[in-house]
């Protein structure tokens, strides 16, 4: 605050300092959600016990593909796995013994100590959309997504008081060169933001400019003594590992820093179109995967992934909020759970094209069955659109806005003194209302989850400002945030070494579209 505010705002006074406050930029973040709630579980004892056995089968006798990696066959032949060509038949058994050393919960460090984040447990951690060539907003429409639409989606999630977690490729900056834009997408979560962030997994040695920016950042032994970064690794379902996903995890593993397992599933394409076939696909990957990452350096921070999606038999599009999905990844949290292992899925998964009501149901259903199916890190929980092809501006903020609803629930049923109320029953008595009562003017200010974002105003205060609908409510909420946004401090000696990094890496090398 400038000391001509600090005057102004003093000779206000009352009414006037507490005007000032609602309307003051507010950086707050939320802490990552500790469910109060049960998880939903679907499969009883027997299911379980038939779909681990089943999973162990698959591994032993059908065995998965390490494909172009002959240091990963070797690994394996040396942990007492059958390697037969690229197959790796893992024997019942080792898999699940190999993951023993794999924590069952950890610390992501964030350059910000306060927005660190505790990723397993019952905790549950929010990150936004990964991945999307396209980009939408309600000016421009779809468009290839560039390194400034990139940074805008950073200071949003900065910005975002229900998201803990700045991400990773939130959207694909087509205007840099392939071989080059991981840096400056490194880049911008390390300056924009200072929430934790995701390392780059496109190719092993990206994998190690995580690794080194990481260092410059954070300082080397501290990373190779931490986990800094989280990174996904996706399994080419079914059942293949390749080179390139491998040696990332290689490179991650071997510096301490934590790798999501994730089967990339479209049932009926990737996996059998049943809940339990699929659950004993995602199993057998996530073990093997897993595993190789304990192969490469036991106590290594892994997490149990499973990317859900079912399919549209006519046009064979992947389809997003639907029971099958909710089945299998109620299902998969189980399974994680027995492992001891942090699970990741669910997102604000849908296959609408804009940010309307299909988007809306379908992305309601997918987050809420994420809170309660035990998810602890949660990918792609803003931002989705069109199947994962768009990450969109006003979505991400819509759907930022209703992660707040899941911290709510999450919260679960107090039953304390003051939330029994029994003075304010007594004090009302029949009759009567709470709006005047002590115990409402008590709790008035945080009795309920309020959004940032959606319309509650009587329908001739709201004709008269606009008749706006959400849409509208967000793209002026994408401005006002973007206009807001201020850059967190960080050591100019620290953000300079970054700089040097990054320029003479591009140096190194021309540049590459693949």
């Amino acid at each position: 605050m400038t000391e001509a505010r600090a005057r102004r705002r003093s000779r206000g006074g009352g009414g006037a300092a507490r005007r000032a406050e609602r309307g003051a930029v507010s950086f707050e973040t939320a802490k990552y959600i500790e469910r109060n709630i049960p998880n939903f579980e679907v499969l009883n004892e027997e299911a379980i016990e038939t779909i681990e056995y089943n999973a162990e089968t698959v591994l032993e006798e059908i065995g998965v593909n390490f494909v172009d990696n002959p240091a990963a066959l070797e690994r394996w032949k040396n942990a007492g796995a059958d390697v037969k060509g690229e197959r790796v038949h893992i024997p019942r058994g080792l898999a699940r013994e190999l993951i023993k050393t794999a924590p069952s919960q950890f610390t992501q460090h964030a350059r910000n100590p306060a927005k660190s984040v505790e990723i397993g447990g019952r905790n549950l951690v929010l990150a936004p959309v990964y991945g999307p060539p396209f980009v939408r907003d309600a000016a421009g429409g779809r468009r290839y997504a560039t390194m400034d639409d990139f940074n805008k989606f950073v200071k949003l999630a900065y910005m975002s008081k229900w998201l803990h977690h700045s991400g990773g490729t939130v959207c694909e900056p087509t205007d840099i060169p392939v071989n080059k834009r991981h840096l400056d997408m490194l880049m911008a979560h390390m300056t924009l933001s200072d929430k934790p962030f995701m390392g780059s997994v496109t190719e092993p040695s990206r994998a190690q400019d995580s690794v080194d920016m990481a260092g410059i950042l954070f300082g080397e032994d501290f990373v190779q003594n931490n986990t800094v970064m989280t990174s996904l690794t996706n399994i080419n379902s079914p059942m293949t590992f390749d080179d390139v996903m491998m040696g990332s995890l290689e490179v991650y593993a071997q510096n301490n820093q934590a790798c999501i397992i994730s089967p990339f599933i479209v049932g009926g394409a990737m996996a059998p179109v049943s809940v339990a076939g699929t659950l004993t696909q995602v199993l057998a990957e996530v073990l093997a995967g897993v595993a190789y990452s304990q192969v490469v350096r036991p106590g290594a921070p892994a997490i149990f992934g499973a990317f859900v999606s079912s399919i549209d038999m006519g046009s064979g599009a992947p389809t997003f909020g639907t029971p099958e999905a909710s089945l299998v990844t109620y299902g998969a949290g189980q399974l994680a759970r027995r492992l001891n292992l942090p699970f990741r899925s669910a997102g604000s998964f849908c296959g609408s094209k804009l940010p309307d009501a299909q988007a809306a149901y379908e992305t309601a259903n997918s987050l809420n069955m994420g809170l309660m199916s035990g998810v602890n890190f949660m990918l792609h929980s803003c931002g989705w659109l069109e199947g994962g092809l768009v990450a969109d501006f006003e979505k991400f903020v819509m759907d930022a806005d209703q992660l707040g609803a899941l911290h709510g629930l999450a919260k679960g049923v107090p039953y304390d003194e003051d939330a029994q109320a029994m003075g304010a029953i007594r004090e009302v008595g029949p009759g009567g209302h709470y709006l005047g009562c002590d115990h409402t003017q008590a709790n008035f200010k945080t009795a309920f989850w309020k959004s940032d974002l959606l319309d509650y105003k009587p329908f001739e205060t709201w004709e008269e400002e606009g008749a706006r609908d959400t849409r509208q409510l967000a793209t002026s909420r994408v401005e006002k945030l973007l206009a807001d946004y201020q850059k967190p401090e960080m050591d100019a000696g620290i953000e300079e070494a970054l700089n040097e990094y990054v320029a003479k890496k591009k140096a190194s090398m021309p540049d590459s579209m693949t």
